[in-house]
């Protein structure tokens, strides 16, 4: 699929990666919805920076457990173009070990990294509903994972089982979706270091990468073009871990 103006929204646009993302992807030409949860002001700054590349950008804010607020950043969206690119990377990182797990933390820890993908997702289907017709792509999700979801931490139970799911519903609406729409995932390994790792801690993560470093967010961004670009890739999951699942 050309990326030149196609309209591109991304959620979860003020963690750590996703202003490499819309970068990548203003890069190839996309206009860029950035949205926020909290951070209005780092939101406001990566579209002002995105205009500044030549592309229509907008940051629109929205809390992904309320279905109304879901709709409103389509609603949002749809004034700078309809989107024909989701890339949902809105997630939350904790630990939960079980001794510590209870309902609550439980339905919001899997509300946000699980269930606000399938209905960030449902919306931005919706967009299609009288479109999808023959064999044509006309749309691309990449759903974001990540390492844990395939080869799981102690102690993160939570966390690593809502990223197995996305996985497994990545493959389920590849095949529900087909041919209109294809659906993907990214799994990143690691990319930043914890603020509270020390040498050793380093050592021992870099001795189970064989590519021996960290990974970097461009190279994070760069298998998120790929994906929306390519029409032949769908229910894949894509590690960029420097070897880290295998």
């Amino acid at each position: 699929m050309e990326l030149k103006n196609k309209t591109a929204i991304v959620t979860g646009a003020t963690g750590h990666l996703g202003e490499a993302v819309l970068t990548a992807l203003a890069q190839a030409g996309c206009d860029c919805i950035c949205h926020y949860h909290s951070n209005k002001e780092k939101g406001e700054k990566i579209a002002e920076n995105l205009r500044k590349m030549g592309v229509k950008a907008a940051a629109v804010q929205a809390d992904l457990a309320e279905p109304k607020q879901i709709e409103r950043l389509f609603e949002e969206a749809n004034k700078l173009g309809k989107p024909q690119i989701l890339v949902n990377m809105a997630s939350i990182f904790n630990a939960g070990k079980l001794a510590e797990m209870d309902m609550q933390k439980a339905r919001e820890l899997l509300d946000i990294n699980f269930t606000a993908m399938l209905l960030v997702s449902q919306a931005f289907v919706k967009n299609f509903e009288n479109e999808a017709q023959g064999s044509e792509t006309i749309a691309k999700i990449v759903n974001f994972s990540g390492a844990g979801a395939i080869r799981p931490w102690a102690g993160y139970t939570l966390y690593c089982a809502a990223k197995a799911a996305i996985i497994s519903a990545t493959k389920s609406l590849a095949k529900e979706l087909a041919p209109a729409i294809c659906v993907n995932s990214v799994a990143p390994g690691l990319i930043t270091w914890p603020d509270n790792f020390t040498e050793d801690d380093r050592k021992k993560q870099l001795r189970m990468i064989p590519l021996k470093r960290a990974g970097t967010e461009s190279e994070i961004a760069e298998a998120v073009v790929f994906l929306a670009k390519n029409d032949y890739v769908t229910g894949h999951v894509l590690c960029v871990d420097g070897g880290r699942t295998i």
